[in-house]
């Protein structure tokens, strides 16, 4: 089939129609692959945001937890006094306490000055230094058990925290008539010191 200039005029209108029928159909299908592409975009980021946002929500309820955790302790350390300044006077009297009790035959103490206290291995102490008062024991004992019930109220009736690092025992030697006759049989050397926690932003 021939088509003649004649013809090819008259079709001239219908070929242009398609074409730009051709060309809108592109630009469409171009469009449509440029929004799915920034909807999947969209979707995806949409999608890391929400991940993003449970995991800060996951994170503030585990704050919450461990500040509820850590009010609680640091509530009985304030309770216990052991945050702050020392507490030498007090302590010296709760050992008087103890001596009137009788726990055992005889003690005596020294406690030395307050000293910043770098444990080993190195703990993580917040926004607290932690601070050291050694006080070395020395006891007159007639059994071990006495030293026993001397710690015990030691960490029962005064407010603070004793770390008690070792003691050492050491048998009297025998003297006559004192068997019985209620004199020590032992003595005992004891160290450790008193442990404080100082707030760095508390005032002086």
């Amino acid at each position: 089939m021939r088509f003649s200039k004649p013809d090819f005029l008259a079709m001239r209108w219908s070929i242009l129609a398609c074409c730009a029928s051709a060309l809108a159909s592109a630009a469409i299908l171009y469009s449509s692959s440029k929004y799915a592409e920034n909807a999947l975009k969209d979707r995806r980021d949409a999608q890391s945001l929400l991940v993003d946002a449970r995991k800060r929500l996951a994170a503030a309820h585990e704050d919450q937890k461990n500040m509820r955790s850590y009010d609680a302790e640091y509530g009985v350390l304030s309770e216990r006094k052991v945050i702050g300044d020392d507490r030498r006077l007090d302590w010296m009297e709760g050992m008087e306490k103890i001596r009137l009790q009788n726990l055992v035959t005889d003690f005596r103490y020294n406690i030395a000055p307050q000293k910043i206290y770098a444990p080993q291995p190195p703990v993580d102490s917040g926004n607290f230094d932690i601070r050291y008062s050694e006080m070395k024991l020395q006891f007159d004992l007639l059994h071990e058990a006495q030293l026993l019930h001397f710690f015990d109220a030691l960490h029962t009736d005064i407010k603070g925290w004793y770390q008690l690092e070792g003691c050492t025992l050491q048998r009297n030697a025998a003297t006559p008539g004192s068997g019985g006759n209620g004199a020590p049989q032992l003595k005992a050397e004891c160290g450790g010191g008193w442990v404080t926690l100082k707030n760095r932003s508390a005032p002086q």
